[in-house]
């Protein structure tokens, strides 16, 4: 308790430290057609996750340093690409390289090419995909504190896969950018640096979960996000459009864009459903591949039954213009 209070402190402090800064150099989340928000905003506040990571490591003797230079990479050019607009081929290089350095520190390359390529997509797939949900106020920072409050009770409770301090230093940080973001009126955004950074950390704790208990149903602590973007990108393509635009056709957007339900509401829904799934994993869940398909084919058919029952057929399939 005394560390978790320490490093919470400390990372208040910083947090406010970056606000300032921001406030000088004008690092300001301008609202644009696809915003789910219509005020000046400061943006980056998620710096605050891998600079949590980076004051662990230093009083931890470097431990996981693979993981952490690849995370220090992936959260500076994501920082640049939040002032600046980088090209695609600099930030992509980037996160492939981060990317092979999560591999080294898992232990990854004993494996076939073909078993490599599929968890570079995955995981590179998931790094964007958490990006895209970043959208709403809370949303980035009440999922990722569920998640990380999930990981830390698997790891005291039922398998030790990671330092515990660790877990409780990303915690600490989640809880100070939930303090600022998790409002109606948000003081700061996570940016580009806090949705990738927050995203590269859980894959990394998740990632050391599966590969150490042979069970990938834990995965599924990331379920919810991922139903929202495949089926998004699935209505996306289905209506010939540039997956890669620029856009508002989450699903989490059109409940607070078209329903006008309050991003905390939204939020509050998303922590709750993923709260749920979160349970059948730990304690229904079996540990087979079956259980495993079950599950994510019921949750998949009664999302896009949802998508269907609230949007319509039209807006699904058919064209979408801007909300």
């Amino acid at each position: 308790m005394i560390y978790f209070l320490t490093i919470l402190v400390l990372l208040f402090v910083l947090e406010l430290v970056y606000f300032k800064i921001a406030d000088r150099f004008n690092i300001i989340d301008q609202p644009n057609h696809r915003s789910s928000h219509t005020k000046l905003t400061i943006r980056g506040g998620g710096i605050i996750f891998p600079i949590a990571v980076l004051a662990y490591t230093l009083f931890s003797g470097f431990e996981n340093i693979y993981f952490v230079v690849g995370l220090m990479a992936i959260a500076a050019i994501s920082f640049l690409d939040d002032m600046l607009t980088l090209n695609n081929k600099v930030r992509l290089a980037i996160h492939l390289s981060s990317v092979l350095l999560l591999f080294y520190q898992w232990d990854l390359f004993s494996l076939s090419w073909y078993w490599l390529f599929v968890v570079l997509i995955f995981v590179i797939a998931t790094i964007n995909a958490y990006n895209f949900m970043d959208g709403i106020n809370g949303i980035t920072g009440g999922y990722s504190l569920l998640t990380i409050a999930t990981l830390y009770y698997i790891n005291t409770y039922v398998v030790a896969f990671i330092a515990v301090h660790l877990l409780m230093a990303v915690a600490a940080a989640l809880v100070v950018f939930n303090f600022f973001n998790f409002r109606t009126r948000a003081k700061c955004f996570a940016g580009d640096v806090g949705s990738v950074s927050i995203a590269f950390i859980l894959i990394f704790a998740i990632g050391s979960l599966i590969f150490q208990t042979q069970n990938i149903a834990y995965v599924l602590c990331l379920l919810l996000y991922g139903l929202d973007t495949i089926t998004t990108i699935i209505f996306r393509l289905i209506r010939k459009e540039n997956i890669f635009e620029a856009h508002r056709s989450h699903f989490y957007q059109f409940l607070t864009n078209e329903k006008k339900l309050s991003h905390l509401t939204v939020t509050g829904i998303y922590m709750g459903v993923q709260l749920v799934l979160n349970t059948v994993i730990l304690f229904a869940l079996p540990h087979s591949l079956g259980a495993l398909a079950l599950v994510v084919s019921v949750s998949g058919l009664v999302f896009l039954g949802l998508r269907f029952a609230l949007e319509g057929k039209q807006r699904l399939l058919g064209s979408c213009q801007p909300g």
